[in-house]
């Protein structure tokens, strides 16, 4: 059983639909109520996946989503913390509404979620937790002082949790993905997406299906010995 945070759109629901095809039961999560239920019919409905909404910036809301989710399909076995937000501008004129929001969401929220849904994983002694960061959390970036913090506080948080959980076969790891061509991305220029790729070795922005078979990876027995490791998916940007 796979509950993946904001998976209603882009990376998340191809995270949803790999692990989906993989065999796993995935519990789709997003804001709307409904969209995540129309999302879960899109991808074959049934028992095998189901929608619940969840606001990732409230610890109250996390804790129901787990045990909602467990509730449905009786366990929770792979996290994906993949919900996210930006509040861009430079560094100097960042307010703090705009540090507390991108914290909270992105990097307080996989707190909370990884704290609720490791409570389960310990008693059954296995578990796959899987975060979803970013290359700028490694090298920074102008004008997101506090998604890159978010970010980079992610990969640490997910290091410390996975020398903490080992010994119970619970492992945590990382995924840090380049430019991929997803709904931000799509608002881009051709010349700007043309610039962007130029600086990237194999030449183009990645595919959200890029990042999904990573995670799908990460989620399976085949990584059954790795733990608290920074994939990067980017097509050699950052090398």
């Amino acid at each position: 059983v796979a509950l993946v945070t904001g998976s209603t759109r882009g990376i998340g629901r191809a995270i949803a639909e790999t692990l989906l095809l993989c065999g796993a039961k995935v519990a789709i999560c997003g804001r709307d109520l409904q969209r995540a239920g129309e999302v879960a019919v899109e991808l074959g409905g049934g028992d095998n996946v189901r929608g619940f909404a969840c606001d990732v910036s409230e610890p109250a809301s996390i804790n129901a989503l787990v045990d909602d989710v467990e509730k449905a399909f009786g366990a929770l076995d792979v996290l994906v913390n993949n919900a996210g937000v930006t509040r861009d501008n430079v560094f100097l004129r960042l307010k703090d509404e705009d540090w507390e929001a991108v914290l909270d969401a992105n990097l307080r929220g996989a707190f909370v979620a990884t704290r609720a849904a490791s409570r389960g994983m310990l008693k059954r002694r296995w578990g796959r937790i899987i975060n979803i960061a970013s290359i700028v959390g490694l090298v920074g970036n102008k004008g997101q002082a506090n998604y890159v913090a978010s970010k980079a506080g992610l990969i640490g948080l997910t290091k410390s949790v996975a020398k903490e959980l080992a010994s119970r076969n619970i492992l945590a790891n990382v995924v840090a993905p380049g430019f991929i061509d997803t709904d931000m991305t799509a608002a881009m220029t051709a010349e700007a997406r043309t610039t962007l790729s130029q600086g990237i070795p194999l030449a183009r922005l990645g595919t959200p299906q890029d990042v999904a078979g990573i995670v799908a990876f990460l989620a399976s027995e085949h990584a059954a010995y790795i733990t608290g490791q920074v994939f990067v998916v980017d097509g050699g940007m950052v090398m």
